[in-house]
């Protein structure tokens, strides 16, 4: 196969990566068709059945040596978590009894609150977000 067309296919591998949800399966056969149009281009490989083999083996270890570190850089902690808030400073709204349940102000927003410390919070008090249990936020006294 001629020099260009593995480099078109490579961009239209890269291409389909983009336009379909993650996974990163897709861009390590882009790259290594890539890779294999320019080693056609400078004349290192001269037939088909070695560029088709290049491309096969380099792409299979791309994908075997990068995927999982790629995936692992650009994860969450948690994938059902989209913004952590464990740590935020809250304030509560109105007095909350250990254990008990009330409201408090987090980032501009009235949050459903469950005091988990053994002091009460008054009204206006600082308190630690040390948990989120669906649109409940767990809070300690500061």
């Amino acid at each position: 196969m001629t020099w260009w067309l593995w480099e078109v296919l490579g961009l239209a591998l890269a291409a389909i990566e983009l336009a379909t949800p993650g996974g990163f399966f897709i861009i390590f056969f882009g790259i290594s068709a890539i890779v294999i149009g320019g080693l056609a281009l400078g004349g290192l490989v001269a037939t088909a059945w070695i560029e088709w083999a290049l491309f096969t083996v380099i792409a299979l270890v791309a994908l075997r040596l990068f995927r999982q570190p790629l995936l692992a850089r650009i994860r969450m902690r948690n994938p059902n978590e989209v913004d952590s808030l464990t740590g935020e400073v809250a304030v509560a709204a109105g007095d909350i009894p250990p254990g008990g349940h009330g409201r408090a102000e987090l980032r501009g927003t009235t949050w459903s609150a469950r005091n988990v410390g053994s002091t009460p919070l008054r009204a206006g008090q600082r308190s630690r977000v040390v948990a989120l249990q669906g649109l409940t936020i767990d809070i300690l006294s500061e």
